[in-house]
C-alpha cells in the first residue's frame, strides 16, 4: 500500500472540505490539526480550491492535503502542481486514474457497484471510495458488495457522521472514513475555527473510543493476590475469577501474583483501534513500547504498553472486541 494511503489509515478520518475563500484555508488547516486531524481533502467544487491547497501546503507543511471532486485531468494537474499528496474522484474515470498514476500520485476513485470494483482492479487499484455511502445502503451494502474482493480497502464517504463513524470503522475493509460534519460550509464562512477544532476533537474521541478497561495491582505473591482480590470482590460485590498469573475482581480489578509492569501496577485503556491509537499517541509525543505488543491468531494487535509509567502505573492499550 502507498505510504500516503497507509497514513490515511492511521488518521482514520478524512475531513472533506469545500472552501469558497482561499484566505480561510490556513486557519481551517490549523483548526483541523489542533483538533487531532492533520489532513484535509479540498474539493474542486469552487474556484478557490487550487489556491487554498497552495496556501495550506506553503504555510502548514505537515498537513496531509488532498484534492477531492477531481473530474478531469486538467483539475488533477492543477491539484498536483499545487502540492497535493492524494487525489479523490467522485466516480471511476480510467482516464483520470491513469493520469494520476503516471504522475505517481495515489488516487481513490468513487465506486458504488461490483462492476466499478472490477474496473478498479484492472487499473491496479486496491483502495476505493465508497460513495455516496449512506445513500447506497451503508455498512450493510458495503459488506455485501465487497465480500468477493478481499484485497480491496474502502473509504466510505457521504452521510458519515459521529453517529455512524464507529460502525463503518469497525468493518475490517474500511481504510478510513471521509466526512464533512466537523467542517461544515457555514462554519468556515463564519470563521468559527475554534468550533471546528472542538468538533474535530470530538470526532477523534469517537473514533478512538478511549475508556478505562481495568486497573491492575501488583501483589507480592499468589497468596497475597488472592487475599486482596477476595477483599475487592466482597467490597464491591464482584465475581472473583482466578487465573494463572493474576486474579480478577469482576472486570474492574486485576491483581497480579507477582511484581508486574509499573511500580504500583498498571492501567488498561480500551480503544476501538490500537493502530490508530498508537499513531495518535505518537503524533502527540507519547512513546509506545512496541516490543510489548501482543497479537491474536490472525496477526491483529490486541494489547501494547506505553513506554513510560504515569504516577507509578504502567499503561497499556486493549483492543475492544
Amino acid at each position: 500500500m502507498h505510504e500516503v494511503l497507509a497514513k490515511i489509515h492511521e488518521l482514520g478520518i478524512v475531513p472533506v472540505v469545500k472552501i469558497d475563500n482561499a484566505d480561510d484555508a490556513v486557519p481551517l488547516a490549523k483548526a483541523l490539526k489542533a483538533g487531532g486531524l492533520p489532513i484535509a481533502e479540498i474539493t474542486f467544487r469552487t474556484e478557490a480550491a487550487e489556491q487554498a491547497i497552495r496556501n495550506i501546503v506553503s504555510e502548514v507543511p505537515d498537513m496531509l492535503v488532498g484534492a477531492g471532486t477531481v473530474l478531469t485531468t486538467d483539475q488533477a494537474d492543477r491539484a498536483i502542481q499545487a502540492g497535493v499528496k492524494f487525489v479523490v474522484t467522485p466516480g471511476l474515470s480510467a482516464t483520470v486514474v491513469k493520469h494520476c498514476q503516471a504522475n505517481q500520485v495515489p488516487v481513490t476513485p468513487g465506486i458504488a457497484t461490483p462492476t466499478d470494483i472490477q474496473t478498479a482492479l484492472e487499473l491496479d487499484l486496491d483502495v476505493l471510495k465508497f460513495f455516496p455511502a449512506e445513500t447506497f445502503g451503508g455498512v450493510a451494502s458495503l459488506k455485501a458488495m465487497s465480500a468477493p474482493y478481499g484485497m480491496v480497502k474502502f473509504i466510505p464517504t457521504g452521510g458519515i457522521s459521529a453517529k455512524n463513524l464507529v460502525e463503518y470503522l469497525k468493518f475490517p475493509k474500511t481504510l478510513a472514513c471521509g466526512g464533512s460534519w466537523m467542517v461544515k460550509d457555514d462554519m468556515i464562512k463564519a470563521g468559527k475555527f475554534d468550533e471546528i477544532t472542538c468538533m474535530t476533537r470530538e470526532a477523534v474521541d469517537v473514533m478512538l473510543g478511549f475508556e478505562l478497561a481495568h486497573v491492575g495491582i501488583n501483589a507480592a505473591d499468589a497468596a497475597t493476590s488472592l487475599s486482596l482480590t477476595k477483599t475487592l470482590s466482597g467490597m464491591f460485590n464482584m465475581p472473583l475469577k482466578e487465573g494463572n498469573s493474576s486474579n480478577f475482581a469482576g472486570k474492574v480489578f486485576e491483581v497480579n501474583k507477582s511484581q508486574g509492569l509499573g511500580a504500583n501496577g498498571h492501567v488498561a485503556i480500551a480503544t476501538n483501534s490500537i493502530p490508530r491509537a498508537v499513531a495518535w499517541l505518537q503524533r502527540n509525543g507519547i512513546a509506545v513500547a512496541m516490543d510489548t505488543a501482543k497479537k491474536d491468531a490472525t496477526g491483529n494487535l490486541v494489547a501494547v504498553y506505553l513506554k513510560d509509567e504515569t504516577g507509578g502505573f504502567a499503561i497499556h492499550l486493549l483492543q475492544k472486541k
